[in-house]
């Protein structure tokens, strides 16, 4: 049986909590950030219309029911928030290969070149800041992105309800 002194415990709970701590702050930081953008542009469809068809874009074809559950809201809920976003052209219902009884949700040309500019217009809003750092701080911010996405790329895929693909 392996058996921990108290220092190593110590050890060990620090570095969980510094680990924890790093998370919490990050989604903090990040969560600022995304407001400090969206807050000084004037975006073309309502914040909560952009975050769906970005998970849209990011998920790929989706059922309604496994857009609710990584929205965490309810599915007639996201049947109404898809509705709009479809009645603007912005994504178009498929068949569901696997049950010609379900639909998927797919993001159009159209939804894409919207995303783009949503994007595009939020990234301006900090472009000032990020101009106005030094070239060290700059790099920090290249590199972390670069292991942001290593983080996400290699974490396992959401769970989709009932397995549904």
């Amino acid at each position: 049986m392996l058996s921990m002194t108290p220092s190593a415990t110590v050890e060990r709970d620090t570095a969980e909590g510094a680990v924890a701590g790093l998370g919490a702050d990050l989604l903090t930081v990040v969560a600022r950030l995304n407001r400090y953008a969206t807050q000084r542009i004037q975006m073309e469809l309502p914040a909560a219309q952009a975050r769906l068809l970005s998970t849209i874009d990011a998920q790929g074809e989706a059922r309604i029911c496994d857009l609710a559950s990584v929205d965490h809201c309810s599915q007639p809920t996201m049947t109404t928030q898809v509705r709009r976003l479809e009645d603007a052209g912005l994504v178009a219902r498929t068949v569901d290969p696997g049950d010609a009884r379900a639909v998927r949700i797919k993001i159009t040309a159209e939804g894409n070149k919207t995303l783009n500019r949503v994007r595009a217009d939020r990234a301006s809003a900090i472009e000032p800041q990020l101009a106005a750092l030094n070239a060290t701080d700059r790099q920090t911010l290249v590199d972390a992105v670069t292991v942001l996405r290593r983080l996400l790329d290699d974490s396992p895929p959401f769970p989709r309800p009932g397995g549904s693909r």
